[in-house]
Order: C-alpha cells, then structure tokens, then sequence
C-alpha cells in the first residue's frame, strides 16, 4: 500500500484486512506498481457509512480511480480483462 502525501489519491480502496477479495484488489493494483491509498474500514462505523454513502454498496472492496467508482474487484478485474483497466489508470494522472 502507498499513500499520497500532498493531493487526493488517484486510487482510493475501501477495504478490510479479513475480504480475500480486498487482498485480490490489492495484488492487482501492486502488479500494476500504482499507487493507491488503502482506507480499511475494519471497527470504522464512520468510515463504512462514508463508503456506503459514495457507493451505495455495503460490501469491500470498493475501488476508486479518482472520482470514478470502479466498483469492487470482480469489476476491476473485468476492466483488466478487457484491457481497460490501463485505460482507466491513465485517465487520472
């Protein structure tokens, strides 16, 4: 995990430690070597309800390229799948 120290992340994860599919979100996005700013909701009520108003999802991961909302893993591994997830990262640097 990388944290951007002076603007907003180009890519913010919703996640938890205990979500295999948030470890899987993670792998691809370190293959990848960007940057991206982990915000683990795990005993955070007031973070989980930030994720839930954004997304209107209750489940982790939630994965955001600068203020498009990607989805969870299954939708950002569909996007590399079919070669747009380059695509989506270029858009925000």
């Amino acid at each position: 995990m990388t944290e951007s120290n002076n603007k907003a992340p180009g890519i913010v994860i919703y996640d938890s430690d205990w979500c295999g599919f948030c470890r899987a979100a993670r792998r691809l996005l370190d293959s990848k070597g960007w940057p991206y700013e982990s915000r683990n909701v795990d005993g955070n009520a007031e973070l989980r309800a930030e994720m839930q108003k954004l997304t209107g999802r209750t489940s982790v991961p939630q994965i955001f390229f600068g203020d498009r909302h990607i989805g969870g893993f299954d939708d950002m591994a569909a996007l590399e799948s079919d070669g747009e997830l380059d695509d989506a990262y270029a858009s925000i640097q």
